[in-house]
């Protein structure tokens, strides 16, 4: 069975450069494995029959029975009656990332381990279990405490809310899936970034929503000028953004920018959606800008998370909108899920109150590990363009060539899982960066970039192919 079908044309425009290494057919192999690894091919996809791959891609077809034979070996498809090749799930799971063997480092996830008070929470709630589980636990809008902290929490960042505007969802991914399953129907234009969070971008494309990509870019920020022609042209139903330390960038918008694209959002009715789930990880302790809503408005959502800076395994997301918009999200919840657990938001409820406390801790954890991954980068790769980032969890690192997935593929070898930088792009493209997070510690990092280098120096010398040397500045 299988869930859509590649074109020909669609699977070249997402390999990019394959042929970077011999034999030729390994090379396009290793291309099909990192879009499978990385998600950008889902699973249970019917791949082009090999005669109409060959003529796109001007190689034999022996050269793509090759690559197809590999592919079986290894496990990424299999052969079906009628369908011909089709993508397995990696490790029989839908989770678009590669599984992290014994010894090997994982930072496929921009994610701090949780925050060092957070057990003993778990411990002191676990002796009331009694009162928690009393409550019924099917509550749509969530929690009223939890509901009430949050709404706190805005208001101590100068954006009044009430209870009433908040809905508290099973995550933040959660909170997207729900926004745009209620927002945008099929052949909606949505404006996102590029490069963006990818499952987002999932998300939204598969509500039938058009993307519509603007670009950010490190130290240049976003495109203003791209974003008013793309608002005027497109008139989107829905914009995603995400201002704060944007993720993988680390950039954050001015005042004056959140204000003009406030404005053109709501020139052509567009509502506002905006990430802020790593709004509050600032590293430099600078003052941070008021919430976007305070300039958007009502036509704004702002989707949040305490995935970043407590634990990614308490999965509490939430979403606050004017109060007619919770309705209709409520409406709809129940055919996703019916709440979101009680105990994860009794935790959470006690949580809200050290959110000073937590946000200190991470800041000096995010620092210290950024600090070393660009000392070791330093060191490893001087060529580098490697950023400063003053707050969010990674770095958007200018490898000066398009071999991002290529070195993605190179780094696996050497014990290193990251995502390449097509997997953030909409649209294609960021070949020429990869995102390297720096939420794990400092000496795992530090090691983390020496494999890296050598990654690359095996990218640059071709040293899992034809053995011919190239010097890296030859590396397009």
């Amino acid at each position: 069975m299988m869930d859509s079908r590649l074109t020909a044309r669609a699977l070249t425009a997402l390999i990019g450069s394959w042929r970077m290494r011999e034999p030729a057919y390994e090379a396009l192999a290793d291309a099909i494995r990192l879009l499978c690894l990385d998600g950008r091919i889902a699973p249970r996809t019917a791949l082009p029959a090999e005669r109409e791959l060959a003529a796109r891609l001007g190689v034999s077809r022996t050269t793509i029975a090759a690559a197809y034979r590999s592919l079986r070996g290894s496990g990424h498809i299999e052969s079906v009656r009628g369908s011909g090749s089709v993508t397995l799930p990696i490790g029989r799971r839908d989770l678009g990332r590669a599984a992290a063997e014994d010894g090997m480092i994982d930072l496929q996830q921009a994610s701090p381990s949780a925050w060092p008070g957070l057990a003993a929470v778990y411990a002191e709630l676990a002796a009331e279990a009694a009162a928690v589980v009393a409550r019924p636990g099917y509550e749509v809008l969530g929690r009223p405490g939890l509901r009430e902290a949050i709404a706190r929490r805005y208001e101590e960042r100068g954006l009044p809310t009430d209870p009433a505007q908040i809905m508290v969802t099973t995550g933040a991914q959660s909170a997207i899936t729900l926004v745009a399953s209620v927002l945008v129907s099929r052949g909606d234009a949505v404006l996102v970034e590029t490069p963006t969070y990818p499952h987002a971008a999932d998300a939204f494309a598969r509500v039938g929503g058009r993307l519509v990509a603007v670009p950010v870019t490190v130290g240049g920020g976003w495109d203003l000028d791209r974003a008013e022609h793309a608002i005027q042209r497109s008139r989107p139903r829905a914009l995603y953004l995400m201002p704060d330390f944007h993720n993988p960038t680390g950039e954050s918008m001015a005042v004056e920018s959140r204000r003009r694209i406030a404005e053109l959002a709501r020139s052509v009715g567009a509502v506002v959606i905006v990430d802020e789930t790593t709004a509050e990880l600032s590293i430099e302790r600078r003052i941070a800008p008021p919430p976007f809503a305070t300039v958007g408005g009502e036509n704004t959502i702002t989707l949040g998370s305490l995935g970043k800076t407590v634990w990614g395994g308490l999965r509490i997301g939430w979403i606050r909108a004017d109060v007619d918009t919770i309705r209709r999200l409520a409406t709809a919840r129940p055919a996703m899920d019916l709440g979101t657990p009680e105990f994860e938001q009794a935790i959470s409820e006690r949580l809200m109150p050290l959110m000073p406390e937590i946000l200190q801790q991470r800041s000096q954890l995010l620092r210290e590990g950024r600090d070393a991954l660009i000392t070791a980068l330093a060191q490893e790769l001087p060529e580098w363009s490697v950023p400063h980032a003053s707050g969010g969890v990674a770095l958007w690192i200018g490898i000066g060539a398009a071999r991002s997935s290529a070195l993605t593929l190179a780094a696996r070898r050497r014990g290193l899982l990251l995502s390449a930088g097509p997997r953030f792009s909409v649209g294609g493209g960021h070949e020429r960066h990869i995102r390297v997070p720096f939420t794990a510690p400092p000496a795992l990092l530090s090691h983390a970039a020496t494999l890296l280098g050598q990654a690359w120096r095996d990218v640059a010398h071709d040293r899992f192919g034809s053995g011919e040397q190239q010097p890296l500045d030859a590396v397009v």
